[in-house]
Parts: structure tokens; sequence; C-alpha cells
């Protein structure tokens, strides 16, 4: 693969703009929030910066997966387009050429799809094969639909076959694929809420608590023992929040 020709690597999310702003603003706030909860003392948001790093990679991982299953979404469209284009008696790498104004108009031009078809346009203008082109976006995507569509798309090509068939094939099982995934995050969105309830429920209960009775935590304050126990109570808290990440994914990875 030539290296002048520019590619997005999804396993880093790609910002928009204003979004790393965005992004990072959040953290800080929730540095201050850890750091008023836990110490009454912004000067604790040093120290606590590292908690704000660690959720800005955590935004940064989510952005990235849901950018990885739009793109998978989008791609399916795109295969149910190629075949269509080689029905009509398009050669393989012209349907995938042609396909791309279909999926601007469904999708936009910013579109991941849109770009990887520019990228692959690009590619075959300059003699690399569509089948090192599609390895590549699937390398590039962490994604298990194109990597899968990829390596069948090889073997079809190198073995002959009905091209317009196996590719629809490959759709239908990418979509009943990402349709199962879609299922899966419905029926966990109960769960989710209530994970989500959970995170915040702490700082609630202290808030009320504080505000119902003033000074009733001064003496976990500006003081050495007091420091002790807070530091063991965000030890907890960020205990527990893992933990429930690590379930939450676990059972989704199960139901999968």
């Amino acid at each position: 693969m030539e290296t002048s020709l520019k590619r997005q690597d999804y396993h880093k999310y790609c910002w928009k703009k204003g979004e790393r702003a965005k992004a990072v603003c959040l953290c800080i706030g929730v540095t201050g929030v850890f750091a008023y909860f836990f110490y009454r003392s912004f000067v604790a948001m040093v120290p606590l910066s590292a908690v704000g790093v660690c959720a800005f990679c955590l935004i940064s991982r989510q952005k990235s997966e849901k950018a990885r299953e739009d793109l998978a979404v989008q791609f399916r469209e795109c295969i149910l387009a190629v075949t269509t284009f080689l029905q009509a008696g398009y050669s393989v790498e012209n349907a995938f050429l042609e396909c791309r104004q279909d999926m601007a108009l469904m999708y936009g031009e910013d579109a991941p799809i849109c770009q990887e078809l520019k990228f692959i346009k690009r590619g075959l203008n300059i003699n690399i094969s569509l089948e090192e082109l599609l390895t590549d976006m699937a390398e590039r995507s962490a994604c298990d639909d194109i990597a899968q569509f990829a390596q069948i798309f090889a073997l079809a090509k190198r073995g002959g076959g009905n091209m317009a068939e196996i590719i629809r094939n490959s759709a239908s099982q990418i979509g009943r694929q990402i349709e199962l995934r879609q299922e899966i995050q419905m029926l966990l969105g109960g769960k989710k809420m209530e994970l989500t309830v959970m995170k915040v429920m702490p700082f609630g209960i202290l808030l009320y608590i504080d505000m119902g009775n003033p000074g009733y935590f001064d003496p976990l304050y500006h003081n050495l023992p007091g420091i002790l126990i807070m530091t063991g109570c965000l030890a907890a808290y960020l205990g527990a929040y893992l933990l429930g990440e690590h379930i939450m994914k676990s059972i989704m990875a199960e139901m999968a």
C-alpha cells in the first residue's frame, strides 16, 4: 500500500472541529467535581488531573467504537449498492466507484464510507488492487464485518463465481450481525441507564446532605485523617465505576 495515500486509522478517533475542546472542558468539569466533593479544594485538581486524562481517553475510545459501528452500517449499504451496479453490468471496481454518489446522498459527503470510497478511487488510480484496498480498510477499521467481507471478496475474486450473489449474501450476513448488536444494545439500554444513575447518585446524596446540613462533612476536609478517608472513598468509587463498566462489556460480549 502506498504510504502517500492518506487513510484514517479508526483505532484512534479523528476529532471533528470543536469536539476536542468540548471533551476537554467536560473532563475539566469532572475533575473539578471530584476535587470539590472529595477534598473541598480545587488545588486537588492538580493530582486529580490523572482522572481527567483517563476520562478523556474513555471518551475518545467510546467515540472510536461509535465511528467503527457507523462505518459497518454504512459499509453494508455500500455493498448492497455495489450489488445493484454489478447486476447492471458494471465491473466490481467500477461498481465501488459509482456507488459513492448514492452513499453521499444517504449519509453526506463527510460520512466515513464516502471518505473510504475516495481512498478506494485514489488507490485504483495508482493501480492498487481492490482486494488490497478492502483488506487495508478492514485492518484500519478493526471491524469484523468488513474484515469478513474482505476475506470473502478476495477468495471470490481469485476463485471466480457469481460476484453479485456473493456480495449480496455477504451484505445480508453483515446486516444480521448489525441487527443483532443493535438488539443487544436495546436490551441493555435499561441496565446502562441504571448504571448511569448509580454513577451519579453518590454525588447527589452528598450534595443533598450538605445542603440540608451545612458543615456536616467539614471534619472530613483539610486534615490528614479526613484526606485519607476521602481518598479511600474516591478509590472505592473509581473501582466500582470500572467494575460496572467491565461487567457491562462482559454481558455484551457474551450476548454477541
